[in-house]
Parts: structure tokens; C-alpha cells; sequence
């Protein structure tokens, strides 16, 4: 599963969102491929699905992929029970 992490420059929010989510996702037994960008090239890109803040991800509406905006990135728990389902989501259409 491919997922983007955007934030306004690509890379320290958006670094520190990435491994949290391949953490997360790896505690369900899930591998992420990942890729930490910033906003301008997030669009155009092809991935499963896109993370990001809660401000950056209503700026992200005419991408072709999953978004979740996230409040506090640095709060494992919102990460966790918002990304986790879509990600089960995403494989389970595959499938």
C-alpha cells in the first residue's frame, strides 16, 4: 500500500506523520510504502492514500486517492483511529 504524507514543505511534519502511520499500520500487521511530500507535489501523484493536516487535507481535493486530515499529528490515538479504517478499507476492496 502506497501512502503520500503531505505538509506545507515535505519535511518535518509530514516525516514525523509517515512513521507514525508505518508504526501504526505495522502494529496491525500492515506494510506502508510511504513517501513524506510537500503540498505542491502531492498533486498529480499516484498513491492508495494521502495523510495529512486537517488544513492541508481540504486543500487536496482534486487528487484521485483516499485523504484524511488529521488534527494533532502527534497524537498517536487520532492518527490511529482515523487512518486504520481507511487503510483496512483500501485492502479489503482490493481483495
Amino acid at each position: 500500500m502506497k501512502v503520500l504524507t503531505v505538509c506545507g514543505m515535505g519535511m518535518g511534519t509530514s516525516l514525523m506523520l509517515l512513521m507514525e502511520i508505518q508504526s501504526v499500520a505495522k502494529k496491525h500487521g500492515i506494510a506502508i510504502e510511504g513517501e513524506a511530500i510537500d503540498l505542491g507535489s502531492a498533486k498529480g501523484r499516484t498513491c492508495d492514500l494521502i495523510v495529512a493536516s486537517a488544513e492541508i487535507a481540504n486543500e487536496l481535493s482534486d487528487v484521485n486517492a483516499e485523504i484524511v486530515g488529521i488534527k494533532n499529528i502527534i497524537d498517536r490515538v487520532e492518527i490511529e483511529q482515523k487512518v486504520m479504517p481507511v487503510i483496512q478499507n483500501i485492502i479489503n476492496r482490493g481483495k
